[in-house]
């Protein structure tokens, strides 16, 4: 975990606490979305991510290490080497993402992120305790290439930095910056368990790759987003938090007899099953989109608006 994190932390917890009190002071019914176990498991699940990514960092370091010694290229740590690695950096935060919600154990990994109904800043703290260890593979590449760990590591950082604001509902559409750049309305959409919206929107800054590779799904004002997950826990317990889909794998496994079976569920779509009794994100969304558009119900301007004025998926 870089020092940039570490010394972010007060931010962190001055940003949510203001917007707390915003919430309370203007929208007092979002003011509620702060349930005191939710951010507890929030909170804990940030701490645990910190410790566990703090333990393997020497580990990632040294493999880095071990790579820019034998690199292809001879980038340096010129200021267009940064440009290079801003862009780099991002595309494989955009495959790390994007993987990590198509591919079944990587998403057990990730959901915890998602496991929250509520949406606020402190929701960016929700991290894993296990992606650590299954995310570091999708940048190992840069320093083979030529640019140097810490430079990795601290662009890294910064792009975690930059996720951070992105949890929010005060912050409302941002004009020609959302051709460009992540925002709040494109994470908003992320973070739904509409089916619509489901697996879309993976952008750590740059929402450019989305819109390249087909995930991109722009917020719909009819359509607001339902956080979490679609079959949402029933405790938010930190442990079952943490680790119920990598429970829920490991009992799919021990149900099918047949290899091929178990491999499915293993690295296969989250939803995947082998006798068609569930449905995957992709499946999901085509049946949504199959269905006849209805005129939709009235709903209150957003909030920014108004100020002035299965396995689990």
């Amino acid at each position: 975990m870089s020092l940039l994190i570490y010394l972010a932390v007060p931010m962190f917890l001055a940003s949510m606490w203001l917007e707390y009190a915003l919430l309370k002071r203007r929208h007092s019914d979002k003011a509620s979305s702060y349930e005191r176990q939710d951010l507890q498991t929030s909170l804990g699940l940030g701490i645990g991510n910190v410790v566990v990514s703090g333990l393997f960092k020497g580990v990632v370091l040294a493999i880095g290490y071990v790579l820019y010694e034998h690199r292809v290229f001879e980038i340096g740590q010129s200021a267009w080497a940064w440009v290079a690695l801003f862009f780099i950096e991002d595309f494989c935060y955009y495959l790390y993402h994007r993987s990590h919600h198509e591919v079944r154990c990587l998403w057990a990994a990730h959901v915890n992120h998602h496991s929250s109904q509520s949406y606020h800043l402190g929701t960016a703290l929700r991290q894993s305790f296990t992606t650590p260890l299954t995310g570091f593979w999708f940048w190992l590449p840069l320093p083979l290439f030529g640019f140097h760990p810490l430079m990795v590591m601290t662009q890294q950082a910064i792009s975690l930095l930059y996720q951070f604001w992105l949890h929010t509902e005060l912050v409302g559409r941002l004009g020609p910056l959302e051709w460009i750049f992540n925002t709040p309305s494109h994470h908003r959409v992320h973070h739904a368990s509409n089916p619509r919206y489901l697996d879309t929107n993976h952008a750590g800054i740059l929402i450019i790759w989305d819109r390249l590779f087909g995930s991109f799904v722009p917020e719909n004002q009819a359509e607001p987003p339902r956080y979490g997950l679609t079959q949402n826990l029933k405790e938010q317990r930190l442990m079952h938090a943490a680790f119920h889909e990598w429970q829920a794998i490991w009992a799919d496994v021990r149900s099918v007899p047949r290899l091929r079976h178990k491999l499915a569920y293993i690295f296969g779509p989250p939803g995947y099953s082998h006798d068609g009794s569930r449905q995957t994100a992709r499946q999901l969304r085509a049946a949504a989109a199959s269905k006849p558009e209805r005129t939709p119900a009235p709903r209150p301007a957003p909030l920014t608006a108004r100020r002035s004025s299965a396995p689990s998926r």
